[in-house]
């Protein structure tokens, strides 16, 4: 066993207490550490909204809980009565955020165990969707310990490592994604430092990744996100490592504004290009990147900071909050089940057929709702700018 093995990260974004879920109030990050407490799948699908809890696995695993919850508040009720409520609660959360393919994913497998699970009452069922959703939670911890070890090895030692956005046990049931491989290639003794965009609007980066770096003592660097060229330029950069949101078929790979410039910027410099992902973000029913939906999200975000306003009232501000890079610009995509090369219309599906892994979702509410349009939501904080995913 490697010493990466025996050694678990500090940071939880969510913790399931039978009756109730907490959520680590991402937003307040990272001055205050607040719990918020989830008795209701309206709680949830609203903390999934505001972004209380981001990030594209954990707000899987955190939605298959808001359907045990949707479950437990219907067990004095008819199966029928229950299943009609669990129906309304998938479609609610599904809302949510409608990027991450990962929230499909996980309420797809929570759909399948109350239309075929043989339980004889709403409790039998309730109890039936809190395994699945403490199995979910698990599966996604140890697929975080398998990227990482995936990951690690691709990298020198004495590694310099520029990241963006926030892909550690904030976003995760576990170590992370992309911050899981740099927590195993550190504790590996590969680190020598991670430079972290700060991740403009949101500052996913500032607030979140660099917090967590610091509690699991990583050394690192915070940058605005307009210093990678010249970093890039004038610095050793060994690889640039991000998470996704969705992996169409090609490769192509939906991930936080700004990703595709990194990926760019790369590509020029000679820097290997990483997306890190579990296989639920594979989505193989989305041939390439021009399907996948983009949330368009509230201008006040863009032109205030925390409450502060930071452009001239009246501004015009656009809020794209993903963009996608192109299959072509990725050196590697590292999952659980191994590392996929180009061609990825190739790799990713011999990955999932090897696997036996399901590669389509029922996203047909989504299709309806118009995959490959802008997507807008709401403001998470009514006019703040404070955490997201």
């Amino acid at each position: 066993m490697s010493p990466a093995c025996r050694i678990f990260p500090k940071t939880r974004a969510f913790i399931w207490k039978k009756d109730r879920l907490l959520l680590l109030e991402q937003r307040l990050l990272p001055h205050r550490v607040v719990w918020r407490t989830c008795r209701h799948w309206r709680q949830v699908e609203e903390g999934i909204r505001l972004m209380v809890v981001r990030g594209a696995p954990a707000i899987g695993c955190v939605a298959a809980y808001g359907i045990v919850l949707a479950a437990r508040s219907c067990r004095n009720r008819t199966l029928n009565e229950q299943r009609q409520e669990l129906i309304k609660a998938s479609e609610g959360l599904l809302k949510a955020r409608p990027t991450a393919v990962n929230l499909h994913w996980a309420l797809e497998r929570m759909r399948r165990v109350w239309e075929i699970a043989p339980v004889k009452d709403p409790e039998s069922l309730a109890k039936a969707l809190e395994r699945k959703a403490i199995r979910m939670e698990e599966e996604d911890r140890q697929s975080n310990r398998r990227m990482g070890r995936y990951g690690a090895d691709l990298l020198p030692r004495d590694a310099s490592v520029m990241t963006i956005c926030n892909t550690g046990s904030l976003a995760t049931a576990g170590l992370g994604t992309a911050f899981g491989i740099l927590w195993t290639a550190f504790h590996d003794k590969k680190i020598r430092k991670v430079i972290a965009s700060e991740t403009r609007p949101y500052l996913q980066g500032a607030r979140l990744t660099a917090w967590e770096l610091q509690q699991e003592k990583i050394p690192f660097e915070l940058m605005t996100d307009n210093m990678a060229a010249h970093l890039m330029k004038t610095e050793k950069v060994d690889a640039v490592i991000v998470g996704a949101d969705r992996i169409a078929a090609n490769g192509d790979t939906a991930n936080k504004i700004g990703t595709y410039s990194l990926a760019v910027l790369a590509a020029h410099h000679g820097i290997p290009f990483y997306v890190a992902a579990p296989t639920s973000t594979v989505d193989l029913t989305t041939a390439d990147g021009r399907k996948i939906p983009i949330e368009e999200r509230s201008a006040e975000e863009v032109v205030m900071v925390r409450g502060q306003r930071i452009a001239p009232k009246g501004t015009h501000a656009r809020h794209p909050a993903f963009d996608v890079t192109p299959a072509n610009l990725i050196t590697a995509i590292v999952t659980e089940q191994g590392v996929a090369r180009k061609p990825y219309k190739r790799s990713l599906k011999q990955l999932m057929n090897d696997h036996s892994l399901t590669p389509s979702l029922s996203l047909n509410r989504e299709r309806g709702n118009g995959v490959g349009k802008k997507i807008h939501a709401p403001s998470p904080c009514g006019g703040g700018g404070v955490g997201r995913g």
